[in-house]
């Protein structure tokens, strides 16, 4: 017989009875939580609400309270979120690999339906929507179509997964993108289920295959990415494991400037939250200035949170909440609940309210200044008048590394370098040009950060307004586009006449979709991308997103800069970075007159007038039939069978990982022995580990794809061909910006094999170290894995038979995805780093006592020279937790969780 339990209470609100468990009782058993933050207060309910004595105990809640009197906590707890939140790109090799578990069962003689989500998912496909057309009238229709043609299969292969599985449901392509689909519609603040004993109320919480799943914490709800394994764990009933974090408060007072935007504050505070270090930790935003940031911009700061390095940026549940779900078109009744739960829960923000932090930030929203963030990582915030000098520098550093890699070149017996001058002219429509560095060849409004934010598109459409109106125009060598992350955005700024002035500037609306922001930003014209080539050029994208890495964006521009929606427009007019847009014009009116950035920037009046026509209606609208599709989405073929027949395609494969399943795992082997793969520094991304983008023809996956058939054409994306692991395990390490120490001054995903000494391909080398059965290990420098949650950054690296990783510091995402495809996380001690130990490739390594393992071992590493000289090292083992050292000794968490269901785990 099941015990009560004793902190289950019952809540009423407008005559419907929910039961919840009472954080009330709670604390007359553990102690004042008056002053807990309030996104462990939601973590708190979830204990509670999980308490069985197993994998939660009083212990665990106890040990939360008590978090109070340090602000941190060394103990590890199990969190159950309520659903799972993917997008495509990554929710495509997640439904793969729950059809190669069910293969798996069955293959081992049980029923494939023991594979199945037990949390509710929505997958939301907006990652592959690419601007091939652009500045058009016709862009958004001719790319939807390409949209369907490229990933007709992939496509088929979401709508089986939506029919054959339980609790799984795909909203389809140009609907918009996850996130904000999530803060606009999905994301209920408090959730509601049916159980045997009624209707039950809770805090609405989630884990998502994309970093920014962070974006639903400006409603309150507790959310934060993870990879791919991790969330097909969660729906597939495991806990997350983690340990109780710190939270970083982070207070607002003041208010925002007229003309300063979301995006120069969040940029400001990205920037300010990097500096201070919060990996790893929950950052929660407090102070009496929240009451000046509406749900968007709080929404914009919370999408932001990877770049600023924290697992969320939290906002509790507050009246400006309430408004924004009832702008959104969210049902009165969801709204009274929300606002009673969270009173009677003690989880609603009042004006004044101290919890206690680990630390806390303090901003002052006046000091906020215009700024861009770039030109490679989102935290290099640039205010606007440093912009001009900052690209200068950046060109003169270019210019200096080039001279020492010339240098080095001749040192080593090379010839010297011819020095040329490129013609850096062409002819394009007609006409002939000159593309400088620093010219701005894409300007993109895309990303749910700002597209979700009416105040900035609607700036934005004004400025075009008033620019159109002085007789501004485009620059002709710009790519522009127009990719909102919901179909309100066009339908708000076409009420407010705004639509027309963006088109008459080239801002045509191309998709509903991540587009340029996630690398889909389409081919610049073939005669802008031969003279950025043969000049070696440095030249510019502006986009309001989030990401900015090297070679993300697009392979040929090397400087990209975040920059909010009506700046994106201001470059465009400009066609340069290589200005100062306070002090200099961005050209001349139809009588010849300068104009200037300040002569078109919208009063703060009127973009309050334009953002007062959006309504309820709107959103009522768009979202009424969000789950159809259209004709092409709806006329697809749905196969009717539990377990899926995998067809003759180079988008979806049956991976290897779970073929020739044991019931029971192996012991874990030791590293003996092994070899250098790559040698990285700092900041290496998950875009470097497994770039999302553009298919080089002379690179393996390439030649793969030529190879069975595939013009380069038809190439499409890496983040496309997800659930191919044939093409995706090639493309690991191929980012064309990744620097491989063991081969000084080179770019790509090129290493020098050992013993033989020759340079190849990542993948070709890891293949004949596969043949030669020598394990491999990648060496790295700090924050190693930044960037997006992406699963395949690790998968890759298993399949290249990477048995470890040495960094000085892992981001969480990427740390946690290592361990879950059975890729151990090492990391150096303090003063040990690739450079103390001067490694240059040749070294083998040897790592014993793996099947002892403990979490946060500390471990004797040997180094073995090429002199034989040899050296032993202390590394830490980052294996944090209980359940994470059971996922790696299973060989991967899907491993663990697969072998649980046929009660073997």
């Amino acid at each position: 017989m099941t015990t009560p339990n004793p902190y289950a209470d019952h809540l009423s609100v407008d005559k419907q009875q929910y039961g919840i468990f009472s954080l009330n009782k709670a604390q007359a058993q553990f102690g004042d939580i008056s002053r807990l933050p309030f996104s462990l207060k939601v973590l708190l309910e979830n204990l509670l609400r999980n308490l069985d004595g197993d994998t939660v105990t009083e212990a665990d809640i106890q040990a939360l309270v008590d978090w109070q009197k340090t602000g941190s906590s060394e103990r590890e707890i199990a969190f159950r979120p309520a659903r799972v939140l993917m997008q495509d790109f990554t929710g495509v090799p997640a439904v793969v690999d729950l059809a190669a578990m069910r293969a798996a069962v069955a293959a081992l003689g049980e029923d494939p339906d023991k594979v199945n989500p037990l949390s509710p998912v929505d997958l939301v496909i907006d990652h592959s929507v690419m601007v091939d057309r652009y500045a058009t009238e016709q862009a958004f229709t001719e790319n939807v179509d390409i949209e369907m043609q490229r990933n007709h299969e992939r496509y088929a292969f979401l709508r089986w997964g939506a029919t054959a599985f339980a609790n799984f449901r795909v909203v389809p392509p140009g609907t918009g993108i996850c996130h904000q689909v999530n803060l606009e519609y999905l994301g209920q603040s408090i959730w509601t289920q049916q159980t045997d004993d009624g209707m039950s109320a809770y805090p609405d919480t989630l884990v998502g295959t994309d970093s920014h799943t962070t974006m639903i914490n400006a409603l309150g709800i507790l959310g934060w990415g993870v990879g791919g394994i991790e969330a097909e764990a969660a729906m597939l009933g495991q806990p997350v494991s983690m340990i109780i974090p710190e939270v970083i408060g982070f207070e607002f007072t003041g208010a925002l400037q007229a003309g300063i935007t979301a995006t120069d504050l969040v940029l400001t505070v990205t920037q300010m939250l990097r500096k201070h270090g919060v990996v790893g930790k929950f950052v929660e935003f407090s102070g009496d200035g929240l009451s000046q940031l509406s749900l968007a911009d709080r929404a914009t700061i919370a999408n932001m949170a990877p770049e600023y390095g924290a697992t969320c940026g939290f906002f509790p549940v507050d009246q400006i909440t309430l408004d924004y779900m009832q702008l959104t078109g969210r049902d009165a009744a969801v709204i009274a609940r929300v606002k009673a739960y969270s009173q009677a829960q003690g989880l609603w923000r009042e004006q004044g309210a101290k919890p206690i932090f680990t630390d806390t930030l303090h901003l002052d929203l006046s000091t906020v200044v215009a700024s861009l963030a770039g030109p490679k990582r989102p935290q290099d915030k640039v205010t606007l008048t440093e912009l001009k000098q900052h690209c200068r520098d950046v060109i003169a550093l270019d210019l200096k590394v080039s001279k020492e890699r010339d240098a080095q070149m001749v040192n080593e017996g090379a010839a010297q370098p011819e020095v040329a001058q490129p013609d850096r002219s062409f002819e394009l429509d007609g006409r002939r040009m000159q593309l400088d560095n620093h010219a701005v060849v894409i300007a993109a409004i895309t990303s749910c950060t700002n597209t979700s934010n009416p105040s900035v598109l609607m700036a934005a459409g004004l400025l075009a307004q008033n620019a159109v109106a002085k007789g501004l125009k485009r620059q002709p060598l710009v790519k522009s586009s127009l990719a909102p992350g919901s179909k309100v955005v066009t339908r708000y700024l076409q009420q407010a006449g705004l639509m027309q002035p963006l088109e008459q500037l080239g801002f045509y609306l191309v998709g509903y979709g991540c587009t340029t922001c996630i690398g889909n930003s389409g081919p610049l014209a073939k005669p802008i991308e031969n003279a950025i080539s043969t000049a070696d050029l440095n030249v510019s994208a502006v986009l309001s997103g989030n990401r900015n890495f090297e070679g993300r964006i697009h392979p040929l521009v090397k400087s990209n800069w975040l920059a909010s929606p009506p700046l994106v427009v201001a470059y465009a007019l400009a066609g340069t970075v290589n200005i100062d847009l306070s002090t200099e014009p961005l050209g001349q009116d139809s009588n010849g007159n300068d104009v200037y950035l300040k002569d078109i920037w919208p009063d703060s009046k009127a973009v309050a007038a334009a953002v007062a026509k959006v309504n309820s209606a709107m959103f009522s609208k768009e979202y009424a039939q969000v789950f159809d599709g259209d004709e092409s989405w709806q006329a697809i073929e749905v196969p009717q069978a539990k377990t899926y027949a995998w067809p003759e395609s180079t988008y979806i494969r049956q991976p290897d990982f779970f073929r020739g399943l044991s019931r029971k795992p192996k012991p874990v082997a030791d590293i003996v022995g092994a070899r250098l793969l790559a040698v990285l520094g700092d900041s290496v991304t998950t875009d470097h580990i497994s770039p999302a983008g553009s298919i080089k023809q002379s690179s393996p996956a390439g030649q793969y794809l030529m190879d069975h058939g595939i013009d380069k054409a038809d190439f499409n994306s890496y983040g496309s061909r997800r659930g191919n692991h044939e093409v995706m395990v090639r493309g690991t390490f191929a980012n064309v910006r990744i620097r491989n120490e063991m081969l000084p001054g080179t770019e790509g995903g090129v290493t020098r094999h050992y013993p033989s000494g020759e340079t190849m391909s990542i993948f070709d080398a890891a293949m004949r170290y596969q043949q030669q059965e020598l394990p491999l290990i990648v060496v790295a420098g700090k924050e190693y894995g930044t960037g997006s949650s992406r699963d395949w950054a690790a998968k890759g690296t298993l399949m290249l038979g990477v048995r470890a990783v040495l960094a000085e510091s892992f981001e969480r995402i990427h740390r946690s995805n290592l361990i879950g495809m059975g890729v151990l996380p090492l990391q150096f001690v303090p003063g040990t780093d690739r450079k103390t130990l001067k490694l240059s490739g040749e070294e083998s390594f040897t790592l014993r006592g793996l099947n002892s393992l403990k979490p946060r071992q500390k471990l004797q590493l040997i180094i073995t020279y090429a002199d034989g000289a040899k050296q032993e090292v202390d590394v830490h083992c980052r294996i944090d937790t209980g359940n994470e050292l059971a996922y790696y000794q299973h060989g991967g968490i899907l491993h663990y969780v697969l072998r649980r269901m046929i009660g073997e785990a």
